[in-house]
């Protein structure tokens, strides 16, 4: 087959397009002022909050090479013979009905995919280049419209990753990453290139029905202090005149600007830096927080990245997030094939297991008013404050620091509570009376044998 996305060609179609565009982004979303959140905007923050778990998912033709969504760029391979891969793609056993299927059962309630990495390489059937995957790969479908349809049908809600930078096109103005790749910086554009992700997200917010959130990436390709101007509040603006529910999310690794909806932390929870990218960001109090993490070592499909998280781990990370008052995105990267790795489907089957039982201490929650502590971290609903008490396991054994015996009694845990009291507690799903006695500064409870869950989730009332 022919590759119309090879180096100088560009095609009828997608030159009308980006004229068009540049006449809608010229005359209406530059006009447009920033974006103040409403009563309605608050809302849509707080039912985003609600949702608590979500699926993140990397795939693209980088798959097939099975080394990560960063190959082109770790390999350091030419753009055009990176392109070829795209003649290879067929994933024969895609099924978007079942990833859906997969998804609610571990119990997320949204999808976040990747439409365009950094490769450049589109998972739609965009009109704004036919470097995609309807039209430069043998499959010859549009990828993000059957999961679109998918997500509807089980209830998930779309949540759509964007690419800010780009590696493939010459007239994406090169930065700190792309500049080192082959690429001729001469041919540098960034009006053009503008204008081609504003007609790409028009296409996102117009052809594949209600989307719940816009996740950009990429944007730190220019660093701050360099004095590169994305124009993000009239991109922005476009969104919001498209789409008015579209949240908007940007992993720029900083402190929200006040026209973004959601906190975004990457491999941490809000508050840590242990990953490195969140040494700038102060854990704002006014929009929702979200923490990706990936459930092995990689975004991408990694054929040798065997060091998948075990399942309770995983339960721990989605708790501690909750109990921080974030919402959990867990990556997976399906194979190039279409299939979810058989790794991922188990820890995400584990997943289902748990939130089968304990899902009403998570969803539409809070964080608790007793912030995390070393046994383990509350979230709250109303006058119902959870308590989990999650356990560590080390060599074999349940350990967690937060759990002393008073006088070789049982195992118990202190609640630092002031100003509020805390009653009737109760084991989760059982509804076994625990004891509960005032201590100084709070409440300690006792349990009735050594906890044996990943996470023994404690109903109580608070006053």
């Amino acid at each position: 087959m022919t590759h119309p996305y090879r180096k100088g060609m560009k095609t009828k179609r997608t030159m009308a397009a980006a004229t068009l565009l540049l006449t809608m982004v010229s005359g209406t979303a530059m006009a447009q002022p920033m974006v103040v959140p409403d009563d309605n905007t608050r809302q849509l923050r707080e039912e985003f909050r609600n949702r608590k778990f979500g699926i993140f998912i990397h795939w693209g033709i980088y798959s097939m090479m099975a080394d990560g969504e960063w190959v082109m760029y770790n390999k350091r391979i030419n753009r055009d013979e990176y392109a070829q891969l795209a003649g290879g793609f067929c994933p024969s056993w895609f099924s978007a009905r079942e990833w859906a299927q997969i998804f609610k059962d571990a119990g997320a309630q949204y999808v976040t995919f990747t439409t365009r990495h950094h490769d450049g390489f589109s998972m739609w059937d965009t009109k704004a280049s036919d470097y995609n995957v309807a039209e430069a790969t043998p499959y010859g479908k549009d990828i993000l419209k059957s999961l679109s349809a998918a997500c509807a049908e089980h209830g998930l809600k779309l949540h759509l990753y964007y690419s800010h930078m780009d590696w493939y096109r010459t007239d994406y103005p090169t930065g700190s990453t792309s500049s080192d790749l082959p690429h001729d910086e001469s041919t540098a554009n960034w009006m053009s290139y503008y204008t081609f992700m504003n007609q790409q997200l028009t296409e996102l917010l117009t052809n594949y029905g209600p989307i719940g959130a816009i996740w950009f990436d990429g944007m730190w390709d220019h660093a701050e202090g360099t004095g590169f101007d994305w124009r993000l509040d009239e991109q922005y603006a476009l969104i919001k005149k498209l789409q008015p529910k579209c949240l908007i999310g940007n992993n720029h690794h900083g402190s929200p600007i006040d026209v973004e909806d959601i906190q975004l932390f990457e491999q941490d929870l809000p508050g840590d830096n242990t990953a490195g990218f969140s040494g700038k960001q102060q854990v704002s109090n006014q929009v929702p927080l979200e923490t990706c993490m990936t459930m092995n070592n990689s975004w991408g499909y990694n054929i040798t990245d065997t060091n998948y998280k075990s399942g309770d781990e995983v339960i721990r990370r989605l708790v501690q997030a909750a109990g921080r008052n974030a919402n959990f995105l867990l990556n997976v990267g399906p194979r190039p094939d279409g299939q979810l790795p058989p790794q991922a489907v188990k820890v995400l089957e584990h997943v289902g297991k748990f939130m089968d039982t304990h899902s009403r201490s998570i969803y539409n929650t809070r964080g608790g008013i007793v912030p995390p502590q070393d046994w383990g971290v509350t979230t709250q609903d109303g006058k119902t404050l959870y308590l989990h008490v999650l356990n560590k396991e080390k060599d074999g054994q349940v350990v967690n620091e937060g759990l002393h015996r008073i006088n070789g009694g049982p195992l118990s845990f202190f609640v630092p509570l002031k100003g509020h009291s805390l009653s009737n507690p109760t084991i989760l799903n059982t509804d076994e009376k625990l004891t509960i006695q005032a201590e100084n500064g709070g409440y300690r409870i006792f349990l009735p044998k050594r906890p044996n869950s990943v996470d023994l989730v404690i109903k109580a009332r608070l006053d």
